[in-house]
Order: C-alpha cells, then sequence, then structure tokens
C-alpha cells in the first residue's frame, strides 16, 4: 500500500511538472496565447462570454447574425492552458451567461453545465435567436430561468429538464428569416431600436436593452434617435428610455441579484453627446451622464459595441467590480444606488473590443472581438480596396490584475446638451466630475440674449446639491469654465437662467505620465530613417488554414524587391512556403494603396469619404518620401468594426465612418517607426518593418527559419507604450487666406504640451481669431482673439486645462498667415 502511495504521487508530481512545462512552452505575447484563438466560418467570430466554472475557463463565439445555429464552438480551457472544443457545440450569436446557484449550473449560450462540467444543449429547433441575457425567474428562481434574444424573444427555461417555454416569439423565426447577414435588420416591433443586448431582473421586472436602431439611416447618421431600455412585470412591457442601452445587471453580477425585491438594477448606454447611466431603486429609474474615451463605439445601428459589462472581479471576500464602456475600463462602486451615487473613476482607456471578462487564477481574462471577415460597414478610401482576413478569429487576453490602471491616458469628453433648446432654470442630467486632474467646459449661447449658466455639484453622491460657480455668455457667444482641483464633486449639472438653444461639453483631462520613450518591446522594429527594412504584406489565411500569410519583402529606400511567401503558424514559427497562387493573391489584394493622404509642409490633409476636410500633425520629416512612396500602411481594421490609422509617425484610433470617422480620432502614441504593414492575427497585432540586424534579445520578434524575414507581434494595447502623442504643423504655413475664411480644422485633442506660434506677411497688424470645436462635428467656438503685428511672431502657450478636439483659425483681413502648433 505504502509503495503504490509513493508510486501515485510520483505520477501526480510527474503530471504537474508535465502540464506545468506544457504551459511554459505555449508561446505568448503580452498575454496572449496564439494557440488559444477561435476560429469560425462566418463574417465575424467574437468572443460573447467567459466564466470560471467546474474547475475550467469556458468560453462561447458568436456569428454575426446566425439566430438558428453556426460554426461557433463551445470553448473548455483547462489549468494548463489545453484548449478543447466541446462536441456538444451548436454555435449561433450567443452572449448570455447565469450561473444558477440553486440547480449548481452554468448557463453559457444555449449550454447548461453542470459542477462536474458535463454539457447539455438547448436546441436551436427549441429556442431559437440571438441569446443575449439571463435573468432570474419572477415567481420561480430556483426550478426555471428566462432567456432573451437580441430580436426580442423571450423564453422561460426549466433548469432542471431544460423543457423551454416560448413567452414572446424571436423576430428571426416570425420574420422566416435563417440567415441574417443578408437581411440585418431583422426586429420584432414589440419594442422601439433594435440588436438587443442586456437582460436582467429584480424588484418585481425584468430589464432589457435594445442598442441600435433598423433602417438604412442609421447605418449612416450616427446621431439619430435609436435603441430603448424596457421592463416588463410579466405581463406587460414599458418603455422605460429612448437611448441606446447595453448592459442591464446588479450587484449580484452573472448570479442575479440576492435581494431581488431591494438590489438595485444599473443599465449603461449612450446617445451621441455622451454615456449614459442608469439605477433602478425604489420602484423607479434614475439617470447621469459620463464622458467617452472612445467614439469608435458610437452608430445608431448599435453593431460597433459588441457586449460592454460591469463585472466583479473581486474576490468572495472583497468584491471589485470593473466596467467597460466606450474604450475606457472604469472603477464601479458595489453599493452604487439612486441615493449613494459615489465612487465611479476612470481607470485607464483601451484599444480592444472586449466582449465579456472574468478573473481566473488571480489574473483578469478578457474575451475580445478581434478579426472579422467582413468588416461589415468599415469601409473607407484611405484602406483602398482591400479584403479582410480570409477567416474570422478572436482571442482570449490575460492580463494582471492592475492591467486596467496601466493602459492609455483616460481623458475623456462628453456633453449634457448639444445645440438643444433649454427651459429657464431646468437642470440638465448629472455629469460626472470627479476622477482627473484637470477639467473645463465649453458653453456655447445660441440665443439671442446674455445667459447666466450656473453649476452645481454633488459634493458626496447624496443627492445635495450646492452652487459651484456661474457662467455669463453673451448671445450667439461661447464661454469656458475652468475647474480647480479644489472644485470637488461627485457630480455637476447646470441650469440656463433664461430659455435658450445651447451646448454645454465637459473635457477631461489626466496627466500623461509617458515619456516620448517607446518600450524596449519595440526595440528591433526600423527607424523612420533607416535605409532599408524587412518588410511584408500579411494576411490572415482562410479555408481553415489557421496561419498568417506573410509576402515578404525588403527594402532599399523606397523601392521594394520580393524575398519569398512565408507562412506564420499558431505556434508562431515562420515558414517559407513554396505557393505562388497565395503570394499573387497577396501582393494584389492587399497592396498599400497610393495617395490616400497628402502631405504638404504644414501638416497631412485628409478628405474623408463625405468629402469633409481634415488636418493632422507632422512627425519625423523621414515619413514623408516614405508615405508619398507608398512604403507605408496608412490604414487597417485590426479591431472589429474601427480602424488603426498610422500616419507620419502617429498611431490613431480611427471610429468607422458611420461613427462619425476622422471627426472623432483619437491620437494613441507616436513613434519614428518604419512599419511597413500591421494586421490582427490570433488576437494578436502583427507588423513588419524589421532590422535584421537588432532583433536578438527581443521575444517580441519572430524570425524565419530561413532567416530572411520577420515580424513583430504583441497586443494592439501595447501600442501605449510607444510613447505620448507629439507632433507639429498647422493648418496655415504661410498660406495666402482671405479674410474671415476659417481654414481647415487642425487636431488639437489628447496631446500634452502645445504651443502656437502666429505670424503673416501683412503691411498692417491682423487679428486671428482662434475658434475651438470640443465635440467632433462641432459647435465651433470663438476660443482667443490675438493681434499680431508684421514682421512679428506671437507665441501662445496653451494651459494645461485647455480643452477641444480641433482647433481652426480666421484672419480679419487677407495675407499670408502661419498657424504653427507644436505638440511635445
Amino acid at each position: 500500500m505504502k509503495k503504490n502511495n509513493l508510486w501515485l504521487t510520483g505520477l501526480l508530481l510527474f503530471l504537474t511538472l508535465n502540464l506545468s512545462a506544457q504551459r511554459k512552452g505555449k508561446p505568448s505575447f503580452s498575454g496572449i496565447y496564439p494557440h488559444l484563438a477561435m476560429y469560425n466560418n462566418e463574417g465575424e467570430c467574437g468572443t460573447g462570454a467567459v466564466v470560471p466554472w467546474a474547475g475550467k475557463l469556458w468560453a462561447i463565439t458568436y456569428a454575426p447574425h446566425l439566430p438558428f445555429g453556426s460554426s461557433d464552438k463551445l470553448y473548455e480551457i483547462g489549468q494548463d492552458l489545453t484548449q478543447t472544443v466541446r462536441p456538444e457545440s451548436i454555435g449561433g450569436t450567443p452572449a448570455n451567461r447565469m450561473i444558477h446557484r440553486e440547480s449548481n449550473q452554468l448557463f453559457i449560450g444555449p449550454y447548461a453545465i453542470d459542477s462536474e462540467g458535463a454539457v447539455r444543449a438547448i436546441s436551436y429547433k427549441t429556442m431559437p435567436g440571438r441569446h443575449t441575457g439571463n435573468a432570474r425567474h419572477l415567481t420561480d428562481p430556483a426550478h426555471k430561468i428566462y432567456y432573451g434574444t437580441m430580436e426580442e424573444g423571450f423564453y422561460e427555461v426549466d433548469v432542471k429538464t431544460l423543457a423551454v417555454k416560448q413567452l414572446y416569439e424571436d423576430g428571426n423565426v416570425k420574420n422566416n428569416k435563417s440567415n441574417g447577414e443578408q437581411q440585418p435588420y431583422q426586429y420584432n416591433n414589440l419594442l422601439p431600436g433594435t440588436h438587443g443586448k442586456g437582460y436582467y431582473s429584480g424588484q418585481g421586472v425584468t430589464v432589457y436593452s435594445n442598442n441600435g436602431e433598423p433602417g438604412k439611416l442609421a447605418e449612416k447618421q450616427f446621431d439619430i434617435e435609436s435603441g430603448s431600455l424596457s421592463e416588463w412585470d410579466g405581463k406587460n412591457w414599458k418603455v422605460v428610455r429612448r437611448n441606446q442601452f447595453v448592459e442591464v445587471t446588479g450587484p449580484g453580477g452573472i448570479y442575479g441579484n440576492k435581494n431581488p425585491e431591494s438590489d438595485p438594477i444599473w443599465a449603461t448606454g449612450w446617445d451621441h453627446k455622451s454615456l449614459l447611466l442608469g439605477v433602478r431603486d425604489s420602484g423607479k429609474w434614475t439617470f447621469f451622464r459620463l464622458p467617452k474615451a472612445s467614439h469608435s463605439y458610437d452608430g445608431a445601428h448599435g453593431w460597433n459595441t459588441e457586449w460592454p459589462r460591469i463585472r466583479d472581479v473581486g474576490t468572495a471576500q472583497k468584491s471589485d467590480y470593473l466596467m467597460t464602456m466606450h474604450g475606457m475600463f472604469w472603477t464601479f462602486p458595489d453599493r452604487f444606488s439612486s441615493k449613494n451615487t459615489a465612487g465611479i473613476r476612470p481607470r485607464s482607456a483601451y484599444l480592444k473590443v472586449i466582449g465579456d471578462y472574468t478573473r481566473w487564477n488571480d489574473q483578469l481574462v478578457f474575451g475580445c472581438d478581434d478579426s472579422a471577415q467582413r468588416e461589415f460597414l468599415n469601409k473607407r478610401k484611405a484602406k483602398g480596396n482591400i479584403e479582410g482576413p480570409g477567416q474570422s478569429n478572436s482571442n482570449l487576453w490575460f492580463t494582471s490584475l492592475k492591467q486596467p490602471d496601466l493602459l492609455g491616458p483616460n481623458t475623456a469628453e462628453g456633453a449634457v446638451w448639444l445645440n438643444e433648446n433649454v427651459k429657464e432654470n431646468e437642470y440638465s442630467e448629472p455629469f460626472l466630475f470627479a476622477g482627473w486632474a484637470h477639467r473645463s467646459a465649453w458653453v456655447q449661447n445660441n440665443g439671442s440674449e446674455e445667459i447666466t449658466f450656473t453649476f452645481e455639484v454633488d459634493k458626496t453622491g447624496n443627492g445635495s446639491w450646492v452652487v459651484l460657480n456661474s457662467l455669463k455668455v453673451g448671445p450667439k457667444s461661447a464661454a469656458k469654465a475652468t475647474f480647480s482641483t479644489g472644485d470637488s464633486g461627485e457630480w455637476v449639472r447646470i441650469k440656463a437662467s433664461r430659455a435658450t438653444n445651447a451646448s454645454a461639453h465637459f473635457s477631461y483631462i489626466s496627466d500623461d505620465e509617458r515619456t516620448v520613450a517607446a518600450d524596449p518591446i519595440f526595440s528591433g522594429l526600423s527607424h523612420v530613417t533607416a535605409a532599408g527594412t524587412s518588410g511584408g504584406l500579411l494576411y490572415g489565411l482562410g479555408d481553415n488554414r489557421r496561419a498568417l500569410g506573410i509576402a515578404a519583402m525588403d527594402y532599399t529606400g523606397v523601392k521594394p524587391s520580393e524575398t519569398g511567401y512565408y507562412e506564420l503558424d499558431g505556434n508562431m514559427k515562420m515558414t517559407r512556403r513554396d505557393d505562388a497562387k497565395t503570394l499573387s493573391f497577396i501582393k494584389s489584394k492587399f497592396a498599400i494603396p497610393q495617395k490616400v493622404v497628402t502631405v504638404d509642409e504644414s501638416s497631412v490633409l485628409v478628405v474623408d469619404d463625405k468629402g469633409r476636410r481634415w488636418r493632422l500633425p507632422l512627425g519625423n520629416d523621414g515619413f514623408t518620401g516614405l508615405t508619398n512612396s507608398g512604403a507605408l500602411r496608412i490604414c487597417r481594421e485590426v479591431s472589429t468594426e474601427r480602424d488603426l490609422f498610422n500616419c507620419h509617425g502617429t498611431f490613431y484610433e480611427l471610429p468607422a465612418e458611420n461613427a462619425d470617422g476622422y471627426a472623432k480620432i483619437r491620437p494613441v502614441s507616436s513613434h519614428n517607426l518604419r512599419i511597413n504593414d500591421y494586421a490582427s492575427y490570433r488576437g494578436l497585432l502583427v507588423m513588419t518593418g524589421v532590422d535584421a540586424k537588432s532583433v536578438k534579445g527581443n521575444e517580441h520578434i519572430i524570425v524565419s527559419d530561413d532567416q530572411k524575414a520577420a515580424v513583430w507581434a504583441g497586443a494592439i494595447d501595447d501600442l501605449w507604450k510607444l510613447g505620448k502623442p507629439t507632433g507639429k504643423g498647422g493648418p496655415w504655413k504661410n498660406t495666402p487666406v482671405h479674410a474671415n475664411e476659417p481654414s481647415d480644422p487642425y487636431l488639437i485633442g489628447f496631446y500634452d504640451k502645445k504651443t502656437l506660434r502666429l505670424s503673416h506677411k501683412a503691411t498692417a497688424p491682423v487679428t486671428f481669431t482662434m475658434e475651438v470645436d470640443p465635440v467632433g462635428n462641432g459647435p465651433w467656438m470663438p476660443a482667443e482673439k490675438i493681434t499680431v503685428a508684421p514682421g512679428q511672431t506671437v507665441t501662445f502657450d496653451f494651459p494645461k486645462d485647455f480643452a477641444a478636439r480641433w482647433v481652426r483659425f480666421k484672419t480679419d483681413k487677407a495675407c499670408e498667415a502661419t498657424t504653427w502648433l507644436e505638440y511635445r
């Protein structure tokens, strides 16, 4: 017996060491394990849910609109990161998950998983629809749960037998259309809006959210009425609010509220002005507004969001609620209610598109939506006719528990009013006020009389409001309110002394602690002034080849010479292949488009697909020739339904045109790297443009088996580590201008230290008017008037709290003018 115990102990030790060695042997880059990539055969492959359960991590993927099943899978991931595709998989478009305590089961997608990891699937023939949420039952929570679908189908499911009772027919069934990829506007007409997202219950109701609007107008115009938040009392539906809503949850999270009669229900959403946060307690809803870090999630159709969440990533002893919303990680207070609203704080900005997340083995695991074959509405001239990847895929992203604090600056902005009629002494909705080092607000009065705008704050989040200050704004004028660090408060609101038409837009700036130096993980990428580089065009292969195709080339100056065709597999081995057909396809379909931007001596001019003109800062002079010769990729989708724009030494996050595109562009980081191409592959950001002589010692660089080609691999959010955004330029440089004719808009938002120099060649003094657009799509507001004498240059240093997205200039007389800005 003793000998058997020793043998068993030895076997267990061997297995443990072997599993540890396997885990250590799996390549990972910035927390992304390529072997865990998840593929399907559809137009999109997002991660709908990730949940630890029965000693494993479970994940599901979803197709874009397949309510009756798809090639997507249910994945079981072991402690050693071995991935198992469950044979019970039936696919679809699921993003629901709930742990049902009484039956000790995890419901995730159409699957019920018991405490031993046994899986049962509910057939889509029985319960059709795109499963978007689960809720605890209103009258029999121990034995039944609710399912909600994106097209307002609602079901009651017996947790033991999985018997299904239909409460409301799914819109896909009603319209009898199985393939929604060709019919994107399937909806039920049960509730306003379309594209359901959140579902939860408590206080005697279930709450359901729609985040989009059907119809072609919603594909083009981001600021139309869209979406809804609604509740059902077991008999009748009631529309709570007509805006775009996503997450609906409460303190109980994926378990459901412990005290459903009294626990609050939380809902997040947005409109074109700002984010929305609703809380239901004591039988009524109260709403608040928060600023947006990113506008890539906008779009009246609702397709650009995936599933924002509020989720407890703490421990059984201490909760820690993490909220994702519009490209920002937020701290969310576990006791948030209408009477206790303190504690929401911004953490850091991110670029990944996240569908769900959890805590597992003292790490955070984010399920992402990385690489969609279709790219949907996200087309633009700057990308040329580039194809999407050959096969949709996404991955998980493993990070430290502190990662939500360590990414991009949490600078954000949003409005309570935008060119809207305001009643006398009627308060705006409360807007988040705490959490940033530098705060200001632009207020514009479009009326015909002077208006006094009064700001009030709720200092502790208990609903007690006190006056902070007031601002007088003349007719057809604008003014800026600046708030000091001593102006404390959780929330701010504003009222007008008389009825008028007004805009009130808040801008909050964080201290960007980054330097201009790139992190060592980027060592080995070629400098922009390098005479040559190891480049290549990138394409994620289709037909279940599950590899990255690389048309490798060596550059001498701006001229490329073909090196050969290579493939990067799931083990990150880069091998030369003899495949002339694929090489030719990549060179043809993924060629870098020519002349998609114009580089002049003052700035980079972009003319968008609507004909709007925008100007961006210049970087190192070496980028000009490389850009003009088509040696650098300018624009490509790397995270689903938004683009990564790499222009003259700065990476930008660029929303889709249906989310207002360049008007809402956001600089991420600046660099001096000669990046030839970049793409998404197995959840990674892969880039070419490697200095073959400097690749040693950097695990982020993969060199081919014949040592003739190389790529860099990491996470898209590694780009924050390149260094803070910098640049130089302006809309005019010795430019002939007409009196009172505004310049093109020039990007000024998100930069740190800003200086303006004004000069002209007139023989008399010239007054320059600087106008700012804090929003992105108007309104323009006069900010400064500066008179410049002949032959003089006037320097203006912007204060730290200066905030706007775009700037433009006018002169009071015709002349040759220069408006030169430097961002350091």
